[in-house]
C-alpha cells in the first residue's frame, strides 16, 4: 500500500481545497470522490524521494568542452 495526496475540487469560487492523505495500492486507479464523505476529489502530483545521476560533474569538464572528451568540439 501507498500513501496519495488528495485534494477536493472546490465547488465555488475562494473555497479552499481540503488535502487528504489516502493509503491505496500501487497501481490503483485515481479516486474521484472520497470514500466516506461523497466529496469530489483529484490525485495530487507530489515530488518524492529520488536518485539522480549524471555521466559527469559540471566541475569535473574543462572550460569550453561539452564533456565528449574532444575538448571544446562542440559536438553535443
Amino acid at each position: 500500500m501507498i500513501t496519495y495526496l488528495y485534494e477536493t475540487v472546490p465547488s465555488g469560487n475562494g473555497e479552499e481545497p481540503k488535502v487528504y492523505e489516502i493509503r491505496q495500492p500501487m497501481g490503483a486507479p485515481a479516486l474521484t470522490h472520497h470514500p466516506e464523505s461523497g466529496e469530489r476529489l483529484r490525485r495530487i502530483i507530489a515530488g518524492g524521494a529520488g536518485i539522480r545521476t549524471t555521466r559527469k560533474s559540471e566541475s569535473a569538464r574543462p572550460s569550453g568542452s561539452c564533456g565528449c572528451g574532444h575538448g571544446g568540439c562542440g559536438c553535443h
